[in-house]
């Protein structure tokens, strides 16, 4: 009998090294390696090397210094294992990535572009997905005739090159507008409809959980709700906003919504994108600003969590997000040392379920006796 071939139709694992570029003052290496190391295993790359540059005067054609080029170049030509591309924490113009691409001789990728695949990989949703072309569309316009022409040269699947918008690559300028024109319609009526739906439900008040990528909203929504919303311990793990019931009491009741999470240098076109999710935030009577406090190590003087909760507090001022809010101190369970807290604070872990009683009290209060 004649054997049969098997096929796999599963994609292979991509090498990748990571470029850590610090231009600003208030740049740490140690903590912007680390986020672009998780960011790129969250897109399932394997992370075979990191390079770090600090640059006060750099090139504008390839933001780093020849020097550094040749130096990852010589890395690349003798590495063991193929490396198919080089992730850039840094946003990069359409020729800076092209001449970085050509001087290392692999597929390059900005940290812009890292997320919005992160984000293309995450949407399950009608809404999601329009909303991550429209980003995808703001990324490529500018970048169109640069990537165009070098695309094929290193494939054309693979990080940076696949989701709703893969197809855009073999798209002229004027058909890229006019999707972008047609995709802004459709979200605009995304959010006249989300405002019907605040209308709808007036008088019940809204809580919106916020807070940094992989701090746990997710797994809050599942403890207060009993409900089974995804939950991974990856960044950008969930994207589509998800709204459930949270009873309170024999007549006290509140809709709890759980928004995108968000990150330092989050891309301008993933924050217009998402305009409508986090117009959540916006209008919700009371945020729940949910804090990885396992994140303990000190970055330059200060934890790593309070610097995340810095960024969040930077967008959520921005938008003109209401000021009651309630920080909830997340992981709990993998706290080190003790946390002394401040009003409007509370320690919990959803893996225990510790501090739960205390949240949902702390919630009540927020929405129902303060307004008595």
């Amino acid at each position: 009998m004649k054997e049969r071939k098997v096929y796999s139709t599963q994609s292979e694992q991509e090498n990748c090294i990571v470029i850590v570029i610090c231009a600003k003052k208030s740049d740490n290496k140690e903590r912007k390696l680390n986020e672009i190391i998780r960011l790129a295993e969250s897109t399932d790359l394997k992370v075979l090397g990191s390079f770090s540059q600090n640059i006060k005067e750099f090139s504008k054609s390839t933001v780093l210094g020849s020097g550094k080029l040749e130096e990852i170049r010589d890395y690349i030509e003798k590495s063991e294992d193929k490396i198919d591309v080089a992730i850039v924490d840094y946003a990069l113009t359409g020729s800076q990535m092209k001449n970085i691409s050509t001087a290392l001789g692999v597929r390059v990728v900005d940290r812009v572009g890292l997320i919005i695949d992160i984000f293309a990989r995450g949407a399950k949703t009608r809404e999601a997905k329009l909303q991550v072309k429209y980003a995808q569309d703001r990324y490529l316009l500018p970048r169109l005739s640069e990537i165009q022409g070098t695309s094929g040269r290193y494939g054309s699947g693979g990080v940076g090159m696949r989701g709703p918008g893969e197809t855009k690559l073999e798209l002229n300028r004027r058909i890229l507008e006019n999707e972008m024109n047609m995709l802004k319609g459709q979200l605009s009526k995304i959010k006249s409809q989300r405002e019907v739906t605040r209308r709808g439900r007036e008088g019940v008040p809204l809580i919106a959980l916020v807070g940094y990528t992989n701090a746990g909203k997710s797994s809050i929504i599942n403890m207060l709700t009993k409900e089974k919303v995804y939950a991974d311990d990856k960044l950008f793990a969930t994207l589509d906003t998800t709204s459930r019931k949270l009873f309170l009491g024999l007549k006290e009741g509140a809709i709890i919504t759980d928004t995108v999470g968000f990150i330092s240098d989050l891309p301008h076109e993933l924050v217009d994108a998402f305009s409508a999710t986090l117009e959540e935030a916006k209008e919700a009577n009371l945020l729940l600003h949910v804090v990885d406090c396992s994140l303990s190590k000190v970055v330059e003087g200060v934890e790593e969590y309070k610097l995340d909760m810095a960024v969040t507090n930077q967008v959520l001022d921005s938008i003109g997000a209401t000021k009651n809010r309630i920080v909830v101190y997340n992981k709990a369970d993998k706290l080190e040392k003790p946390l002394l807290l401040k009003e409007n604070e509370v320690l919990v872990s959803t893996k225990t379920e510790l501090g739960k009683q205390d949240l949902l009290d702390m919630i009540r209060e927020n929405l129902f006796l303060k307004e008595e």
